[in-house]
């Protein structure tokens, strides 16, 4: 019985909401699904900084609004990035959307409360004092009083409450069952419409997470609108894959990968992608702001495994040119394809060669925008919502040459096959795995990174187990390179060398070309070779060419450069001594500095002298007192205390002449160290 109570009322709720006649509610639906309809999505950008760019083109009639839904995280986007344009003439209006307020906080601000889920008597009790008509088997219209609850018999066991209606009507009290009512009209307009928009309100919070954006359009006739807007999207990912032939150039093919992420199917729509660093930030427009507070995140660290190979800082003409003078002493590097005089493979070997290029072409028409680069499909998409795709955008011919990569820290024995790319496509290759297959087979995988058109970067993609490589590093060397005296100051030049050699195995047939990548820092000057064929922003590139079943050895050699200052003044004759010994040193600085050494050794023998005759005071004052205890335990009329009288004199007279030599070489040692020092502040000697 409660539950046929229930569904009654519910029944009754939806028939208070609904317009007064069938046919105004059928011509509001209609004319909803005709604005939602009137803006498709047409154009979709998306860019590699992780936004993207939502265009929708429509038509529509006279004075019209336009109402659209977008999640709830995507508001702040849209705030600070839509364009609405009314084109023929129209005018654009004002753009309204939903608070960010919880509903029921919304519901709670119409004068008919539905935050509850209210029974047909709770909604009945909210409009007490208003005037209703209400369809029983008798037709009734008054005032609503309120809802009493009375216990009735509702079976031949059970006793239950039931609900009446008290109502004033024009023949005064009545008061109505519940369950004999069919239908109740709200005679207040103004009432009606609250209870009406609350229930918009309502059906709307059904989806949760997405808020409305009504677009208002002034005008005569029909028109043109369009609406763009910038939202966050997943990056738009690149992919390529190489092959590699003894007998064909290389072929690159780079595939596009794309997701809808959205709530909408993208339906024949034009998809461009573009690749660059456009800055993009998120704001809060859409939370009212009351104290402005910074948004700090987490630094997000990129855990690189495969290894990415540096761009030469060189310009590849510079590099060639550098490459060119350098080739009576090493043979050039020949392309791929080129690199041994062998005979033609033959018909099966060349057979089994990966065609990427068959019957896969590129659907994308690449152009620059700007500082950007974009590709545009160049046929409509359509991708249904939470949806991905792949859509080729290279399939060209590429320039390189084979080779192997030697870096110590990445593998100690052995290099890495390596593949010297350049982008002849003219497209901007956007950074990506790359899949290589070489001789029709896999061979392994490469990342790059941003390539622009004409650039060269090097890329490695597996293990060479044919080639190894021993590194050797030779004892630190240092010695002093010049040395010159400024007032007492000795200013000293030394050199650290370092040299370190790669001894290459080759132990493959075919001959190759190793580039073997050493430490760049900044404080170290390359010596040998005197220049590196390449140079990046952390290492040098020097280029090792092996014969087959060959070998080969690399020497680096570097050298750094050390300023040291030392105060002749406070450096004993040792240090001194050292410095001198010291090839490089000019014989004027080494003359000046054996004098310093002979002053400084006259004023260390005076002030030793002066010290011995010191402490040969402290003695005999040590002895004094044990001589004045000894005379306090003997009688002064014996012959032990007399001798100890005449011992005090004797040593009160060598004190005495102590002292006063003591004094004569003060003054010498102090004569003899202001010579010392005028000397030293009168060197001016390179």
């Amino acid at each position: 019985m409660k539950r046929l109570v229930w569904l009654l009322s519910a029944v009754l709720l939806v028939s208070i909401g609904l317009v007064a006649s069938a046919q105004e509610s059928v011509s509001e639906v209609a004319a909803k699904a005709a604005v939602q309809q009137a803006l498709p999505l047409s154009e979709v950008v998306l860019y590699s900084s992780g936004v993207g760019y939502f265009q929708r083109d429509g038509s529509i009639e006279g004075r019209s609004d336009v109402e659209l839904r977008f999640k709830v995280d995507t508001i702040n986007d849209l705030l600070k990035s839509m364009v609405i344009q009314d084109f023929d003439g129209g005018q654009v209006g004002t753009v309204t959307y939903d608070s960010r307020d919880p509903i029921t906080k919304t519901l709670k601000s119409f004068a008919v409360d539905l935050t509850t889920h209210p029974g047909l008597g709770q909604l009945l009790e909210q409009i007490r004092g208003e005037r209703i008509e209400a369809a029983t088997p008798n037709p009734v219209a008054g005032v609503v009083i309120g809802v009493e609850k009375k216990r009735e018999k509702v079976s031949d066991k059970d006793v239950g409450e039931v609900e009446y209606l008290n109502i004033l009507t024009g023949d005064g009290l009545r008061s109505i069952p519940l369950s004999q009512v069919q239908r109740i009209q709200i005679t207040n307009e103004q009432l009606k419409a609250e209870l009406r928009q609350a229930l918009e309100v309502l059906a709307s919070s059904h989806d949760l997470q997405k808020k409305s954006v009504r677009l208002e359009f002034d005008g005569a006739g029909r028109r043109r609108v369009r609406v763009g807007y910038i939202v966050e999207t997943p990056v738009w990912k690149t992919s390529y894959r190489l092959a590699l032939s003894e007998t064909k150039p290389p072929y690159l093919q780079g595939w596009a990968i794309v997701e809808n992420t959205t709530d909408e199917d993208w339906n024949g729509i034009t998809l461009s992608l573009v690749s660059g660093r456009p800055i993009s930030f998120r704001m809060d427009l859409y939370e009212p702001l009351f104290v402005k507070r910074p948004v700090v995140v987490s630094e997000l660290y990129e855990s690189l495994r495969p290894q990415v190979h540096e761009q030469a800082m060189a310009e590849p003409r510079a590099m060639a040119r550098r490459l060119g003078e350098r080739a009576k002493a090493a043979p050039a590097m020949k392309p791929f394809g080129a690199m041994m005089p062998s005979p033609a493979p033959p018909i099966s070997e060349a057979a089994s060669d990966l065609e990427l290029q068959e019957g896969v072409s590129s659907a994308a028409l690449a152009m620059e925008a700007g500082e950007l680069f974009r590709y545009s499909i160049d046929t409509p998409i359509s991708l249904t919502r939470q949806k991905s795709a792949m859509l080729p955008i290279v399939t060209q011919e590429v320039q390189g040459t084979k080779l192997a990569v030697y870096n110590e820290r990445v593998h100690a024995k052995h290099p890495l096959n390596g593949f010297r790319l350049k982008n002849s496509t003219g497209l901007h290759l956007m950074q990506g795995p790359i899949t290589v297959f070489e001789g029709g087979i896999y061979a392994g995988d490469a990342r790059i990174g941003d390539l622009q058109p004409g650039q060269e970067r090097i890329i490695s993609y597996a293990l060479d187990l044919k080639t190894e490589v021993v590194p050797q590093a030779a004892p630190e060397k240092e010695e002093v390179v010049s040395a010159s005296l400024r007032k007492g100051t000795l200013l000293m030049t030394r050199k650290s060398v370092e040299e370190k050699s790669y001894q290459v195995a080759n132990r493959d047939q075919k001959a190759k070309v190793v580039f073997v990548e050493h430490p760049l820092r900044a404080d170290w000057r390359l010596i040998e070779p005197r220049e590196a064929p390449e140079r990046t922003r952390d290492l040098y590139r020097f280029k090792v060419s092996v014969d087959g079943n060959g070998g080969a050895t690399l020497r680096v050699r570097e050298e750094k450069q050390i300023q040291q200052t030392v105060r002749l003044i406070d450096s004993g004759p040792d240090v001194i001594a050292y410095y001198l010994q010291a090839k490089q040193i000019s014989p004027k600085v080494k003359e000046a500095l054996q004098k310093v050494i002979a002053l400084r050794d006259r004023v260390d023998q005076i002030a030793a002298h002066r010290s011995r005759l010191e402490q040969r005071i402290k003695e005999i004052t040590q002895e004094q007192g044990r001589i004045r205890e000894n005379m306090a335990r003997v009688a002064q009329n014996s012959e032990l205390y007399g001798r100890y009288v005449r011992k005090l004199d004797q040593q009160e007279t060598e004190i005495e002449g102590l002292r006063k030599e003591i004094g004569t070489l003060k003054s010498t040692e102090e004569k003899q160290r202001r010579e010392l020092n005028d000397f030293l502040l009168a060197l001016d000697i390179d």
